[in-house]
This record gives structure tokens, sequence and C-alpha cells, in this order.
């Protein structure tokens, strides 16, 4: 049943280029220890295998992007970041799914992607998606003055 007093989704989900380089940057060094610059954004949003989707608020702020590359029927999703003020309230799953049909209409078949064993959120996310974790990777991560850390390696079948 259709109801007039639906919540508005305070945001819009939609593919992102080059030009979002500098705003994914920043979003992705509010989220992980070693951050990649906006010049590493704009080369991978360049490429003609890249899917990049952005979550942007009001106004036309990012507030949230994935980014994944394919070929041959499989994809890697190599990073995904949400603004820390908007956790927690479903944008990351969103953005996901929309992502994850850009990537199923592509021709993509298979996704993978590694995360963190500790960044359960993430993982719960992850796997309320679909994904299944299919092997870890050692020393994947890099700490300063620690230990690297491991990944779990994660696949989605599309479709």
């Amino acid at each position: 049943m259709f109801s007039f007093f639906q919540r508005a989704v305070p945001y819009s989900i939609r593919p992102i280029g080059p030009s979002a380089g500098s705003d994914c940057a920043r979003l992705h060094e509010a989220s992980f220890a070693h951050p990649w610059s906006a010049v590493e954004f704009e080369t991978l949003l360049s490429a003609s295998n890249a899917i990049g989707d952005g979550a942007l608020a009001r106004g036309g702020r990012l507030i949230g992007f994935a980014l994944s590359r394919h070929a041959a029927g499989e994809a890697e999703v190599l990073s995904i970041a949400v603004a820390k003020p908007e956790r927690g309230k479903g944008l990351g799953r969103a953005l996901m799914n929309a992502h994850l049909a850009r990537l199923a209409a592509a021709g993509v078949g298979s996704v993978f992607l590694e995360v963190e064993p500790g960044n359960a959120a993430a993982i719960a996310l992850y796997e309320r998606l679909g994904f299944e974790t299919i092997g870890e990777r050692k020393g994947y991560y890099r700490r300063s003055g620690e230990t690297n850390t491991p990944a779990l390696t994660l696949r989605c079948e599309l479709g």
C-alpha cells in the first residue's frame, strides 16, 4: 500500500567519474589508514573498466562511494566509503545495492572484495548482500608500526 507519508531519502545515488576524485579521496582519507590520493581516484575512475557510484546529499556533496574494476565477467570492489556522520543509516547498503546492479548490467557475474577481519559492520553488510568468505590474504593491510593484518576475501555471485 502506498503511503503519502513515506520518508524522503536524503541522498541520491548515481554514477561518478574522474571529476569526483578529490571528493572520493576526502572520504577515503577519513575511512582508511592508508588513503588514496585524488590523482589515484581520478585515474581509476577514468579507466574504461571502472564503475564508480556515488551517494550525493542534497546540494550535491559526495557522502559515499563504491568503486570497482571489471574484466571477463568478474569484478573487484576496490573501495567503498561512507562519510562518518552517515554510517549506520543504511546508506552503505543502498550504495552497494545500486553498485552491484550496475556491475550486473555490465555483464559481471562474480564480484570479489577484501575486508579486514575486525571490520564487523562491513562484514555484516557484505553478508546481507550475499557475499561469502572464500579465503584469507596474509599481511594484506599495512599498519604503521604494527604487524600487517590479513584480509578476508569475499565473493558474491550476481543473478
